[in-house]
């Protein structure tokens, strides 16, 4: 119950905030007279680490070392904000609050009920009591606003730009026909996607956003044990966010390609399910003409021939294990490419030897640089707040300088 306290028998915790709605967490590091000393003491999503506290977790939370907190940091209050403009907490379940120490175990819960009108909640306050911590339920709504909160807590509103500016999630027909629990991951998932493109500028940009999948047979193993599923999965945000119909544009190649039915928000899973396979017939298509040995050259001039100068941006999702064994032909292509309003994304999965691709950044002869690459050991590892920073870091970049260079509007 509010105002209710607990002593804190460990330094290193992990503090989460649930709600289902979009939001997000956030901490304030206070002194004695319950003001930051700088901004520095405000963690969020574009400033995650603060002395003692570090934003972390695929759902947003809060990792603290209480042992590394400065002496003049009397106390952490633990802030919950609606992503959604207009949105309330009445609107939602009573969010709950939750401590836990280094191994997952609960120190202490907390349901924050009778929240009505408001937007922002003060949910945890983590105190000291001499040498010792304690946490105390606060549960205080904060009618003024995330910006009157900051501020009224010494925060520099001009250096926090989503306290005047928040991220917006945007939504697509067919999210109304997913569980809630389906929605909620979704909606955190596309925020993270949208705090990325606020940061980076291009929160109103809008891009064609095509899934190219290696289905080689060295990707068997990543398809039976279904991590390309949800790759597919961690993908439909990009495209919400981004294109016009919130869809994806996904092919299979090998030393061919196919080109697939669209991914739609609501048929994800059944499309997963119909489509991601290396061998035998799916949907009535017969996989087998296009190989199990990799091949990038049709698959690269196949989108470039869907492209036209002066189109609206496209991205592309390319997902391999490597093999790039063309690379003469990938450069020659990838230099014409430049010319074209398209921005080539790699993501090498596993660990293997990805030769031109690393070396991406350095090819010369191309207008701009339009393509980026890095690889993930394990994408399930990853996640969405640093999936989605590199996944995205390199795009906006490239529509500024793609329009610089003419070769977008």
């Amino acid at each position: 119950m509010k105002g209710q306290n607990a002593a804190l028998p460990v330094a290193e915790l992990t503090v989460a905030v649930r709600t289902d709605a979009a939001a997000d967490i956030a901490a304030l590091l206070l002194t004695s007279r319950r003001q930051v000393r700088s901004d520095a003491d405000f963690v969020f999503f574009n400033q995650p680490q603060g002395p003692g506290v570090r934003l972390t977790g695929a759902d947003g939370e809060l990792s603290f070392s209480l042992g590394a907190v400065p002496a003049d940091v009397d106390a952490v209050r633990v802030v919950l904000t609606l992503g959604d403009a207009g949105d309330t907490f009445g609107r939602h379940g009573a969010p709950s609050a939750s401590v836990r120490d280094a191994a997952g175990n609960p120190l202490y819960e907390y349901t924050i009920e009778g929240l009505t009108s408001e937007s922002v909640v003060i949910a945890l306050e983590l105190y000291r009591r001499g040498p010792d911590w304690k946490v105390r339920a606060v549960g205080q709504g904060y009618a003024g606003g995330f910006a009157a909160l900051v501020t009224d807590h010494g925060v520099t509103v001009d250096d926090a730009p989503e306290a005047a500016e928040q991220p917006v999630v945007r939504s697509v027909p067919g999210e109304e026909r997913l569980s809630a629990d389906e929605r909620r991951r979704l909606d955190l998932s596309k925020r993270e996607v949208a705090k990325v493109l606020l940061v980076k500028q291009a929160a109103t940009e809008r891009a064609r956003v095509v899934l190219v999948i290696d289905k080689t047979g060295s990707m068997h193993r990543l398809y039976r044990d279904k991590v390309v599923h949800r790759v597919v999965r961690r993908m439909i945000p990009v495209a919400v966010q981004l294109d016009d119909d919130g869809v994806l544009e996904p092919y299979l190649y090998a030393k061919s390609f196919l080109r697939l039915p669209n991914v739609t928000v609501d048929q994800a899973e059944s499309w997963s399910q119909t489509y991601l396979h290396v061998y035998g017939t799916h949907g009535g298509i017969d996989y087998k003409p296009i190989g199990a040995v990799n091949s990038e050259v049709p698959i690269i001039s196949e989108i470039m021939s869907t492209l036209r100068p002066g189109d609206a941006p496209t991205l592309v999702l390319f997902f391999t294990d490597g093999g790039f064994s063309d690379k003469t032909k990938i450069a020659r292509l990838m230099r014409e490419a430049a010319r074209l309003p398209v921005f080539w994304q790699f993501v090498g999965l596993g660990r293997a030897d990805y030769g031109l691709l690393r070396s991406l950044d350095e090819l010369d002869g191309r207008v701009v640089d339009n393509a980026g690459f890095f690889a993930v050991d394990d994408i399930d590892r990853i996640d969405d707040a640093e999936l989605y920073s590199r996944l995205l870091g390199e795009f906006p970049t490239w529509l500024t300088a793609a329009r610089a260079a003419g070769v977008l509007r």
